[in-house]
Parts: structure tokens; C-alpha cells; sequence
């Protein structure tokens, strides 16, 4: 190709790149949006960090999600890997060696949430029956600054009669022994029902005191006595929740159940088998039009805040081993 030929095709292939986007077809802050559908259900899960977005039954909020405009506030829907809640300043160890996460709340100077909150994840498949509804989302983390394991994440959502089941399979395809934890940030909907008027049952013994300051894990405490004892169902109240839950009681399958009552649904009840021996509330809650709507936080947990520091509940995955756990929400 002559000199003259070959600098028009690089400047053609330079002009397509750096073509301007459509301005009547933005691309949404929150990526690709992924459907479920049945019965009267809708669920959306969003391509930037793999979570719910919405759920609705016949038009009303099961899930307080968020806008199709806007960015997740506040954790809604959102997946915590490969821990849930916070690391002090962002430092831990493993195997002797040192090491130092991203603040991500600087405000707190605190490591949070883990690290595929605002990652891109893709759809790996889809399929719908007259029993239900399911899609599969994945993510490859790979090492990063305070990071050293590639972990290949798979969570499936499935719709049926009975609710919404969401299943975390997290498959370690490093050379060593990974670290890991899990939790999700789902926001059960109150609607216009006041906080305080909301009835609320949570099956847990022992609950975690934290620093008033930066939220960080202190020592856990018999419920017994104390505010944060809501074995028995009652009113929210003035009750301020932000706290992780332990030492729950289980039902016949080995699921602790949370429930939330006088909403617009009635009675939603969020679930987590075996594999989560913790789970947070949080009643801080979002009421303007650009934060969602109003909700309750019921986070389902592998371990509590801390854990890779303390090394509480953690899971260590050897290579080439999967560990799979479980939650879901009931209508009803």
C-alpha cells in the first residue's frame, strides 16, 4: 500500500474510533440492563457489579431499588466480594505477608464492600419456563493493589412462585489458597409506611457492637436486654440499626429467616441457608428521588465485618475448589 493509502486508512480508522456516541442513546450508569419475568414479577440485574436493581409485583416495589439513570446509592442490590462490609484502613494480612486495599470510604478511611461493586460483569445465560425464570451473570476478578487471587464469580437469580433465590458460586482458579467472603445489600421495600411502624423479626442471639466513629467491629453481645433483640416480632421504633447479627436460629432446612411487615406486600421474608452465619440490617434509608426509595437492608453474610483481619468465618478456598451459598426473598 502506498504511503498516501495507508495514512487515509489509519486517519478512517482513527475517525470511527473517536466517532462521538449517539446523543439520543447514552449509555446508562449502570451498563446493560438483564430482565426476569413471571407471573407478575419483574426483576432487573445490571450489568456494573452484577446486582439487583429493581424487583416489583405488579407494579410495586418488593426490592427499594434505584433508577435506570442513576448510580447505585447506598449499596442497593449490590454483591460484596471478596468481603462484605469494612477493613480498618484498608490493612490485613495472609500467610505473612502485608498487604493494603484501596480506601473506598475515605471519609472513614476504610476498605469497603470489597472489590466488584462497580466492576463490568456479562451474562453467561438466560432461560424462562411456566415454572419460572432464571439468568446467570459472571465476573473474573483478578489481582489487584491488596489483592492477590484470580476468583471466577457466578450468581444466578431465579424467579418462581415462591419469591426470588440467589445463588453466589465463587470458584478459586489461583495457584494457592484464596481468602474469601460474601455478602449481598438487597433494600426491602417499605413504601410510604413509616420506619418506626414497620414490624421486624430477626432470629439471632448475638449481635455486634461497632465504633461509633469509623463502624468498625468491637466484640458481639447477647441480645438478651438490649435494643437489638428482635426475636420476638415488634416495631422498628426508634431503634437505629446498623449492626451485624450472629448465632441464628434455623428452621428445619438450616435457614435463619428475617421478616418485615406492614409494608406495601404485607410480609417479606429474606432468607439464607448454611452458608451465611451472619447477616447485617441497616435501617438508614434513602427517601429522595435520586437515592430510591424506602428500604430496609437485610445483608445475608459468610462472615462478619472484619474478617480478614480476624480471620472470623473466613473461607478459605484451595485451588480449583467452589463454594456456593445461598439466599432469597418470599412475598407473602
Amino acid at each position: 500500500m502506498a504511503g498516501a493509502d495507508r495514512a487515509g486508512a489509519v486517519r478512517a480508522r482513527v475517525a470511527r474510533v473517536s466517532a462521538a456516541p449517539d446523543p439520543t442513546d447514552p449509555a446508562l450508569p449502570s451498563g446493560q440492563q438483564w430482565t426476569l419475568r413471571h407471573g407478575a414479577d419483574e426483576v432487573t440485574v445490571v450489568e456494573v457489579g452484577g446486582g439487583l436493581r429493581t424487583w416489583t409485583r405488579d407494579g410495586v416495589d418488593v426490592l427499594a431499588g434505584y433508577p435506570a439513570d442513576a448510580m447505585a446509592l447506598a449499596g442497593r442490590g449490590q454483591l460484596l466480594v471478596p468481603w462484605p462490609n469494612r477493613v480498618a484502613d484498608g490493612r490485613w494480612s495472609w500467610d505473612g505477608v502485608d498487604l493494603k486495599l484501596p480506601l473506598t470510604e475515605p471519609d472513614l478511611h476504610n476498605a469497603s464492600h470489597g472489590l466488584v461493586r462497580w466492576a463490568s460483569w456479562h451474562l453467561v445465560g438466560q432461560e424462562s419456563d411456566q415454572d419460572g425464570a432464571n439468568l446467570t451473570v459472571g465476573h473474573r476478578l483478578h489481582p489487584q493493589p491488596g489483592w492477590g487471587w484470580v476468583l471466577d464469580l457466578e450468581v444466578r437469580y431465579a424467579l418462581h412462585d415462591d419469591g426470588l433465590t440467589v445463588t453466589t458460586s465463587v470458584t478459586n482458579r489461583s495457584g494457592s489458597a484464596a481468602p474469601y467472603g460474601y455478602g449481598a445489600h438487597p433494600y426491602l421495600s417499605l413504601g410510604d409506611t413509616p420506619l418506626a411502624d414497620v414490624v421486624l423479626t430477626v432470629p439471632a442471639r448475638r449481635w455486634l457492637e461497632v465504633t461509633p466513629d469509623r463502624l468498625l467491629p468491637v466484640a458481639t453481645h447477647p441480645v438478651d436486654g438490649t435494643p437489638y433483640d428482635f426475636r420476638r416480632s415488634r416495631p422498628v421504633g426508634d431503634t437505629a440499626l446498623d449492626n451485624a447479627f450472629t448465632d441464628v436460629e434455623r428452621d428445619g432446612d438450616g435457614r435463619w429467616s428475617v421478616v418485615v411487615e406492614g409494608v406495601p406486600h404485607g410480609r417479606l421474608t429474606l432468607w439464607g441457608d448454611e452458608h451465611h452465619p451472619w447477616l447485617q440490617v441497616f435501617t438508614g434509608r434513602a427517601t429522595s428521588a435520586t437515592e430510591g426509595s424506602n428500604g430496609i437492608a437485610v445483608e445475608p453474610m459468610t462472615c462478619p465485618p472484619g474478617a480478614l483481619v480476624s480471620g472470623t468465618d473466613l473461607v478459605v478456598l484451595e485451588p480449583g475448589v467452589t463454594h456456593t451459598a445461598t439466599w432469597g426473598v418470599r412475598v407473602g
